[in-house]
């Protein structure tokens, strides 16, 4: 009875006009497009996209080099050296030298960022970047600071607007 009943439906081209009704409720309903570079999507205030490091209001930088954000990668992507550096005062501190992220490595989890302790490194809300050769992916610690000196009035504005959840 059910081979009948398949071939009485074949004959009858009925998952064809299934697909059609669809085709057509879809084809009247209101579109959602949006049209890119004219019209952006709102986006959430942890969106994750180009690394940046800050910078204390006083000028200096925050980045202490713990390195538990290098630690943390799972990727591997992120190089950090540093030294011992003199205060103003009279005492040293721990300062990089050298901090860079290979964002061709990066997968973007947010994990350096939730490890640094003093909120040096941290995710913009920056998704337009490109490179055109591998080179241009590889972030120094000055482009990185210049990330971050571009962007700290949105970094700064989503930083006290996510105070409760941190």
């Amino acid at each position: 009875m059910g081979a009948m009943k398949e071939f009485f439906n074949s004959l009858l081209l009925k998952e064809l006009f299934k697909g059609l009704t669809v085709t057509g409720r879809y084809m009247f309903a209101r579109k959602i497009t949006v049209q890119y570079p004219e019209e952006k999507t709102p986006q959430s205030n942890r969106f994750r996209g180009l690394h940046a490091l800050r910078r204390y209001p006083n000028g200096e930088e925050r980045c202490i080099a713990c390195k538990l954000c290098e630690a943390v990668c799972p990727a591997l992507a992120i190089t950090i050296e540093s030294a011992e550096r003199e205060d103003g005062n009279g005492q040293t501190s721990r300062r990089t030298t050298r901090y860079d992220i290979d964002l061709t490595k990066c997968i973007y989890c947010g994990f350096c960022e939730e490890a640094c302790p003093v909120d040096a490194i941290v995710m913009t809300r920056v998704f337009e970047y490109h490179g055109e050769t591998r080179g241009d992916l590889y972030y120094t610690k000055q482009m990185l600071l210049a990330v971050g000196e571009r962007n700290e009035t949105q970094i700064a504005a989503d930083r006290a607007q996510d105070a409760p959840f941190r």
